[in-house]
């Protein structure tokens, strides 16, 4: 049976800091050693040169090492996934999952936050876009899921990866090899390594069966409803941290999951808050919240329509703003309206995650 988990959000105050881990080490809440992976936003472009995900990554990082007995090496393994951008309304911050000691936990045979992470095998210029990185995403999901002791792909409420994208560094390492890549645009592979990404979770808990490479970001009926995938240049193999419940380890969290059906979807979002255990009214509000709510993480999409409710946008129009800040910005605001709280984790490109136009919701309760 894995360590029961505990999970806090802290704000980044700048771009560099990280003293909202330190004083939760400080304070006896968690234990440096037993940080499992942090999951956060940061305040930069959100784009292929947005290096507030770096500075954000080394700050995190170096307060692990300093404040606990891990080498640089052994922390460096710790999956910290950066999602860039905080449009609009969205304040930067991080949610920290760590392990507990099963006597200090709560006890309890009712579902409860279980953690596993993994690191896939390289996935290489050439796989991004492809079947090859399909397959080596699932693998990877799989030995997370083993990890937390997840059986049951049920009981999976939401996965969260940061994969490579393409550079052009990287796309000239794929041509001395022989080997070409699925699109020379560095931007648009961010999307795809997303959407890769997605299908690969989906494979792994049986959402769906292997797709063919004609359907990679191209078949928008396959989609996983947990998967949540960021991409950067700061690392070459998938990070995976698989989050879901299970009985018997004891704690105080749960995590429930559901889908935005659109960009304005509130019903999403509190369904995903019910699912995590919280008792809401039927017209909830936030204060029907009262502190039980740790955080909420969605992914989120231009719907490629090009309308919302039958009503039209220019977002996929717009030469001015990219549609990932505006549709970030745009979700995030609805998603701060039902939590009352703008640090809220919204990341962009989710294409195979959530229904097309929609994206996967998932949320984390505090019922101790």
């Amino acid at each position: 049976m894995p360590d029961p988990i505990e999970v806090r959000k802290v704000p980044i105050e700048h771009v560099t800091d990280a003293s909202g881990l330190a004083k939760l080490i400080d304070d006896g809440v968690i234990e440096a050693d037993r940080v499992l992976a942090v999951i956060g936003k940061t305040e930069g472009n959100g784009g292929v040169n947005d290096y507030t995900r770096i500075l954000a990554d080394r700050a995190f990082r170096d307060v692990l090492v300093a404040k606990g007995t891990r080498t640089p090496e052994e922390v460096a393994q710790v999956p910290l996934v950066w999602s860039g951008g905080t449009d609009g309304v969205l304040s930067p911050h991080a949610t920290i999952f760590a392990t507990v000691d099963p006597a200090k936990a709560p006890k309890s045979d009712e579902p409860r936050l279980s953690v596993g992470v993994a690191m896939s095998d390289v996935i290489l210029p050439e796989d991004i876009g492809r079947p090859a990185m399909v397959e080596k995403v699932a693998a990877g999901v799989r030995e997370a899921m083993k990890i937390a002791g997840i059986e049951d792909p049920a009981d999976v409420h939401y996965v969260q990866t940061k994969t490579p994208l393409l550079t052009l560094a990287t796309i000239n390492d794929a041509r001395s090899r022989g080997h070409d890549v699925a699109t020379e645009d560095t931007g648009f592979s961010m999307d795809l390594s997303n959407s890769t990404t997605a299908l690969g979770i989906a494979v792994a808990l049986g959402e769906i069966e292997m797709p063919r490479a004609d359907q990679i970001h191209r078949d928008l009926s396959l989609y996983s409803s947990v998967a949540s995938c960021s991409s950067g240049v700061e690392l070459d193999r998938a990070q995976i941290v698989v989050v879901g419940n299970v009985r018997g380890i004891g704690g105080r969290y749960r995590i429930g999951h559901s889908v935005m059906k659109d960009a304005l979807d509130t019903d999403g979002i509190w369904e995903a808050i019910r699912s995590s255990g919280i008792d809401l009214p039927e017209r909830p509000h936030p204060s029907d919240l009262k502190g039980r709510l740790v955080n909420v993480f969605l992914k989120c999409e231009a719907d490629p329509s090009g309308r919302v409710r039958g009503r039209r946008n220019i977002m996929l129009d717009d030469s001015d703003v990219h549609w990932h800040r505006q549709i970030k910005a745009c979700v995030g605001g609805v998603t701060a309206s039902v939590t009352g709280d703008p640090a809220v984790f919204v990341s962009v490109a989710a294409v195979h995650q959530g229904p097309s136009g929609g994206g996967p919701v998932a949320a984390i309760a505090d019922l101790g």
